[in-house]
């Protein structure tokens, strides 16, 4: 614990800094699996330096990318409804084409909901890396928007009913579990989340009494319970910035405590909130840069390897 590491990456500047459209979009309430061309010799060759304590100023990782500029750009887009009637939620599917290695992620948005250009160029992003990437609309389309007064914002929150959204992202759970591990085409699920979404990794980790998930990854998650770390069964990175009001460190070093075994804290001198995925300098930009690095190997190795 403790361990200071500088990041090191090689990587192919394509998938990370290129985001051409996606090949297609299209609106349906249905999604088949065989639409998925699962190829596993595209995968990833990855060198991760394995967690010895868990909280670090960031990782040593090195990264050796197969991935070319086509693969990266054979990402496809589906507008989805889950559920069925009162119960529907709305939800985006980034699916690779060319590399996929047939595991679903699920990616819990920040405030500004599902539809958010960031949060889908993240899920581009991630998708690019050979994921299946679903992104649930939490907000019932009511997200935050950034013209809003500051004080209609607790107004707004509480109108966000946690028992509805944690429904809703169960429904979501369940799509996936159906079409990717009842399938046979994924073992296990992994979660991710910024912001708000990041808080809510924990939740759905602690009350995974399936145990459909193998990794979590929360960048700089926001009304956390501490003590929800203890229900969690599997190995949690969190991203942050050690000048983040909204994710202070004293609040991850209470989380980390109860962490479960394999878990890693990674803080990145002087940044704010929001860095990894609103970055607003060139300096943020490769910081940026290095956070996504950081959970790709993170993804891979917990679930792509095991596999």
């Amino acid at each position: 614990m403790g361990l200071l590491f500088r990041t090191s990456t090689t990587i192919s500047s394509s998938c990370f800094s290129l985001r051409p459209p996606l090949l297609f979009t299209s609106t349906t309430s249905a999604f088949t699996i065989s639409n998925i061309s699962v190829l596993n010799s595209q995968r990833l060759s990855l060198t991760f330096v394995k967690n010895t304590g868990c909280k670090v100023s960031c990782s040593k990782v090195k990264i050796e990318d197969t991935l070319n500029d086509e693969a990266c750009e054979l990402v496809n887009g589906l507008e989805l409804s889950l559920g069925e009637g009162d119960d529907s939620i709305n939800a985006y599917l980034c699916t690779a084409v060319k590399n996929n290695n047939g595991t679903g992620i699920l990616l819990l948005s920040d405030i500004f909901g599902f539809e958010n250009s960031s949060t889908r160029d993240f899920a581009y992003r991630v998708a690019c890396n050979g994921y299946n990437v679903l992104v649930p609309d939490l907000f019932r389309g009511d997200p935050w928007e950034k013209g809003r007064p500051q004080t209609s914002f607790e107004p707004w929150l509480a109108s966000q009913s946690p028992e509805r959204v944690a429904k809703d992202i169960d429904t979501s759970i369940k799509w996936m579990v159906d079409e990717f591990v009842a399938a046979g085409i994924s073992k296990k699920l992994g979660v991710l989340g910024f912001c708000f979404g990041g808080g809510r990794v924990l939740d759905v980790l602690a009350r995974d009494k399936d145990a459909c998930f193998g990794v979590g990854v929360s960048f700089y998650g926001t009304r956390i319970e501490p003590s929800v770390a203890a229900s969690v069964k599997v190995p949690v990175l969190f991203i942050a910035g050690d000048n983040d009001p909204l994710c202070p460190v004293s609040g991850l070093q209470e989380i980390e405590k109860n962490l479960a075994e394999g878990s890693k804290v990674v803080i990145y001198k002087g940044r704010g909130h929001g860095f990894a995925h609103y970055p607003e300098s060139a300096e943020e930009d490769a910081d940026a840069d290095e956070a996504f690095t950081v959970m790709r190997n993170w993804l891979y190795n917990g679930l792509v390897l095991v596999q």
